[in-house]
């Protein structure tokens, strides 16, 4: 069976709580030549800077020893620019690092040579340049790797024993400025210069797997500027968010973050991935898309398309009047291909995903301003090949809005999405919900004689809008629509005012403007839209929760939303 994981899964399972440390390895290994090339550079920038210093001295230790010591820092920079143009001509070999470090740290050996035949073997040992053995030595950290650090310490370390050894037959070892214990103690000096600079250099490298496990935390949130809140529920909240990675380019989105403290709990995250896995398998017009799914910080979050605009609940609870027909079968016919698109979609395997939405309701409806119609909140989704099993014996969804066959926690297939949408676009037509459960046997004796069709409320209603309301509403699964493709053929066959084309589209987005205008009018602005994702962020916050309605049941016949006419 095939198993889609995502992104941040798969990195947390191959590389775990080190990603950042296996990035930053493979970082530094790639980037060597070029840390190297600035390492010589460096180099360069302090010979060449030291020569005019060294000449100054000149007239006051003599022009003997600063022709010299000249000499050796020219070629040291001769050394330094001729790597570099080896390094810019794209070769480079592993050792380079540490030929680089030898070289380096054997700065003083000439300074020291120069000086014992300028000044004699008393000067030698003594001289400034053994002082630079430790500053060398500690340099060495700036490469990022402990290693050469140790070695450029024993290196130095056995220079300067050598050197001593040297001398030792010009009568300097044994002297008062240059005694035996003294050797070994510089030298000890100098093994623990290179333990000092190892361990700078594993505090650099520490501090950059720090910085770049802050980076990679932050990253997607790097790319975007949230604004306003849209929205909190039990388990996730929703923000405004700007999308503006480079150049200007700026796109508004909305963030759905799952909250920090249900982040610890595995059964909220895998929940949590479960939606980011099934919206990555969907591209469709009518349904909302995932653009981005990561961590931020210590939860995760999904990056996903802004509505701009009002959810079906939300329109109908605020309108004076009814929706216009037209509209309504628009909205079903847009529902109907959403919910064709969900049953009918393959994995890259090319089997079935047998996916089921479970939740079709008016607050996961959302209808942007210009008309257009998007099916959200695929937090309890199921896809039989994808998502967590549901256990059985326990609902998910909301009471309201299911279908039988879901309330029993019975196997369900795509008749129960069927079903809910039967139930929303009654309401919508009717402005009245169906509390089918409150029936005789939950309505299963005669389930259609019970319930009334919605001309009977609404008189302009035809006889075909009823027929497919009635057919949806079917107790029994096998006699529903077959597929939502089937209901949008029966809606968009219509003729007649109450026809989805061509003029469903532009009335029901004049209904969006007209409840956002009247709402910008009384000075709260924008609580529509985030009402629209007031419920996209309400997920099941477990297999057996049940999620409460926001409105209250009403018994068929019933009008619901203030200011609704009763007819």
């Amino acid at each position: 069976m095939f198993k889609l994981k995502s992104i941040i899964t798969w990195t947390e399972e191959r590389l775990g709580s080190a990603a950042p440390a296996h990035l930053l390895r493979e970082y530094l290994h790639n980037d060597a030549p070029s840390r190297e090339r600035s390492a010589m550079r460096v180099f360069a920038g302090i010979f060449l800077a030291s020569i005019p210093g060294i000449l100054l001295m000149g007239p006051v230790q003599g022009w003997r020893l600063t022709i010299s010591l000249t000499l050796v820092l020219a070629a040291m920079c001769a050394y330094c620019f001729a790597f570099i143009e080896v390094l810019g001509r794209g070769w480079y070999h592993p050792a380079a690092p540490w030929v680089n470090v030898f070289i380096e740290v054997s700065i003083p050996v000439p300074f020291m040579l120069v000086e014992l035949s300028a000044r004699g073997p008393t000067y030698a040992l003594t001289s400034p340049a053994t002082s630079l053995w430790t500053g060398l030595v500690v340099f060495s950290a700036l490469r990022a790797d402990p290693r050469l650090c140790l070695g450029a310490g024993a290196v130095a370390a056995a220079e300067l024993i050598g050197l001593s050894v040297y001398m030792h037959g010009m009568g300097v070892i044994g002297s008062e400025n240059a005694t035996f214990p003294w050797i070994i103690q510089r030298s000890l000096y100098l093994v623990f210069a290179g333990f000092a600079g190892a361990l700078v250099a594993r505090s650099l490298v520490r501090k950059a797997e720090d910085a770049l496990r802050a980076v990679r935390e932050q990253d997607l949130m790097g790319k975007y500027f949230l604004h306003n809140k849209l929205g909190s529920g039990g388990m996730a909240e929703v923000f405004r968010a700007t999308y503006s990675p480079e150049g200007g380019f700026q796109k508004t989105v909305a963030i759905k973050r799952i909250l920090p403290a249900l982040a610890k709990r595995p059964h909220f995250t895998e929940l949590f991935l479960d939606e980011a896995r099934l919206c990555a398998l969907l591209n469709h017009p009518n349904v909302v898309q995932v653009f981005d799914v990561g961590r931020y910080r210590d939860t995760f979050i999904i990056a996903m398309e802004f509505v701009d605009g009002v959810s079906l609940q939300a329109l109908l609870a605020t309108r004076e009047d009814d929706l216009p027909l037209s509209a309504i079968s628009y909205l079903g016919a847009e529902l109907g291909a959403a919910l064709d698109y969900l049953h009918a979609r393959i994995g890259p395997d090319g089997e079935p995903l047998a996916l089921v939405h479970r939740d079709v309701n008016p607050p996961n409806i959302l209808i942007s301003r210009f008309g257009e119609v998007k099916l959200a909140d695929f937090g309890v989704a199921h896809a039989a090949t994808l998502t967590t099993p549901q256990e059985p014996g326990h609902f998910v969804g909301k009471t309201l809005y299911a279908a039988p066959e879901q309330r029993r926690c019975e196997q369900i297939d795509r008749k129960a999405d069927l079903f809910a949408l039967g139930l929303t676009l009654y309401e919508a037509i009717t402005g009245r919900t169906v509390a089918w459960e409150k029936m005789p046997d939950g309505g299963r004796a005669d389930f259609g004689s019970m319930i009334a069709p919605p001309s009977q409320y609404r008189k302009q209603t035809p006889r075909e809008l009823d027929a497919v309301v009635m057919s949806l509403l079917e107790f029994n699964p096998d006699r529903r629509p077959s597929t939502g493709g089937r209901v949008r053929e029966k809606l968009t066959g219509m003729k007649g005012p109450a026809a989805p084309y061509p003029h469903g589209q532009r009335l029901l987005a004049e209904a969006v403007k007209d409840l956002i205008d009247s709402h910008s009018q009384a000075s709260d602005a924008g609580s529509l839209t985030e009402d629209a994702y007031q419920t996209v962020s309400r997920m099941s916050e477990g297999q057996g929760k049940t999620v409460v309605p926001i409105l209250p049941k009403l018994s068929p016949g019933a009008p619901r939303g203030p200011g609704r006419k009763v007819r």
